[in-house]
């Protein structure tokens, strides 16, 4: 299953991210994508925070209905072309009930393992892992299918980290390390009996002076090239059942050169 959702209301009020999926759609020109329509609910400047949740209302409404889209569907693999990073938890969930053992690999200069309380912004994109975890807002775990495991975290690119994310990641060692190295990534997928594999890509994983129109732009990232070649030997090694492109602000799909080959990776 192809999804577009550009979902920007998780990140507050950065509506640039539904102009950057809307761009990546339009080069990929692939007819085969279910677009999910977006709430009608007000959001960004003019939304309501609900639970320490910014633009609440807005995002449970449409994350409902991916939810029911995808369950009526009941795909074998999921493709997504969004948005922002709270819209992972449907997609994630569903596979993770459908592969029990699945590892989630997660492209993100940020952790995005907060709970509300904790979250400095509220916004929802800081978010979903910890809700994925069933740990965050209880009124959310309706839009789950399933709940995964700290073990099944597998971070690449990460080094922007609240200090409550890192007590989190610190309780049970998650992986996270400062640089990746992917023989080491796959045997530890490999112990942990892991072989299916979902792949979620915020392009400000990269490093800016690669890629900088990203909706954060964080220093001292994976360079293109190191990307290309992770998400490769994954493929090569693990079934890739699920993956992401996220967080792109780009406008034009003439300036997304610089990562053709990380969409057509995650996305043909």
């Amino acid at each position: 299953m192809k999804i577009y959702f550009p979902q920007w209301q998780g990140s507050g009020t950065g509506k640039d991210i539904e102009s950057g999926a809307k761009a990546i759609l339009e080069y990929l020109n692939d007819a085969a994508f279910k677009k999910i329509l977006l709430s009608d609910i007000r959001a960004g400047k003019n939304g309501t925070q609900k639970y320490h949740i910014n633009n609440y209302d807005a995002i449970v409404e449409q994350l409902m209905r991916l939810k029911k889209e995808i369950d009526h569907i009941q795909p074998k693999n999921i493709k997504t072309i969004g948005g922002d990073c709270g819209l992972e938890i449907v997609p994630v969930s569903y596979l993770n009930q459908k592969y029990p053992n699945l590892g989630v690999i997660w492209f993100d200069a940020h952790a995005d393992i907060n709970r509300p309380c904790d979250s400095p912004s509220c916004n929802f994109h800081g978010m979903p892992l910890r809700t994925l975890l069933g740990e965050g807002e209880e009124n959310m775990n309706s839009l789950l299918f399933s709940t995964i495991k700290a073990s099944q975290i597998h971070y690449i690119g990460v080094r922007d980290i609240d200090q409550t994310e890192q007590e989190r990641i610190d309780a049970e060692n998650i992986y996270a390390p400062i640089n990746v190295d992917i023989v080491d990534l796959i045997q530890t997928l490999a112990s942990k009996k892991i072989t299916h594999l979902y792949l979620h890509f915020d392009f400000d994983c990269l490093e800016p002076s690669d890629y900088d129109k990203t909706y954060y732009q964080v220093p001292n990232g994976l360079k293109i090239s190191d990307a290309e070649k992770y998400i490769t030997a994954l493929n090569t090694n693990f079934t890739i059942v699920g993956s992401s492109v996220l967080e792109s602000i780009t406008v034009f799909p003439s300036e997304l050169k610089p990562i053709k080959n990380i969409i057509n990776l995650l996305m043909k």
